[in-house]
């Protein structure tokens, strides 16, 4: 199976962030970009590609583990960024990073204690992808939009493990199908 561990923000964030998306699709040359869809939203906190059904047991239990020692914590879309010189835009967050970041470095180390092969360890960065490019782009008219963006607030409860399912239709602009296959309660023992 192809994994994630993720936050996924609720649905009066995506909203929110549905309404600005249909604002910044109207500048000019959005249609260069691929924009993602509201079913894909969400925060990677670790990638774990295509993992060994047989490892997907240990993973599970560390993960549970991991979200149990972490207590929940805010967290608001805000502003944006790039990566790539425009190849990726997304949004960015505000409220309970830190929390987010250790987070991620324990769904990190939870594949690696159950043996999921995992590349260079790199400082985390919160974003939400909301669209791409094969090729670089200017993209400073969206991150000018994006500048003034701020979702609602929400408490972020729990951490989903998620598959991705990739297209295989071999239609122009299908994107990867994503599904949530297990959740954890944040602090569930505190």
């Amino acid at each position: 199976m192809r994994l994630f561990a993720a936050v996924l923000p609720p649905e009066n964030v995506t909203s929110a962030l549905a309404a600005e998306l249909a604002a910044l699709k109207k500048l000019p040359g959005a249609d260069r970009l691929r924009w993602t869809g509201r079913p894909g939203w969400h925060f990677t906190l670790a990638f774990y590609g295509e993992v060994d059904d047989d490892l997907v047991p240990d993973l599970s239990a560390r993960l549970e583990r991991a979200a149990d020692r972490t207590e929940p914590f805010s967290l608001a879309l805000r502003g944006g960024g790039q990566f790539g010189h425009g190849r990726a835009l997304w949004a960015g967050v505000e409220g309970g990073v830190r929390t987010m970041r250790l987070l991620a470095d324990r769904a990190e180390a939870a594949a690696r204690k159950a043996g999921v092969p995992m590349g260079e360890h790199r400082r985390y960065t919160p974003h939400l992808t909301l669209a791409r490019s094969r090729e670089s782009h200017d993209v400073r008219a969206y991150l000018d939009a994006l500048a003034g963006f701020t979702s609602p607030e929400w408490t972020v409860e729990e951490l989903a493990l998620v598959r991705s399912n990739l297209p295989k239709s071999g239609v122009p602009g299908e994107r990867p199908r994503y599904e949530a296959v297990a959740r954890w309660p944040l602090g569930a023992s505190g």
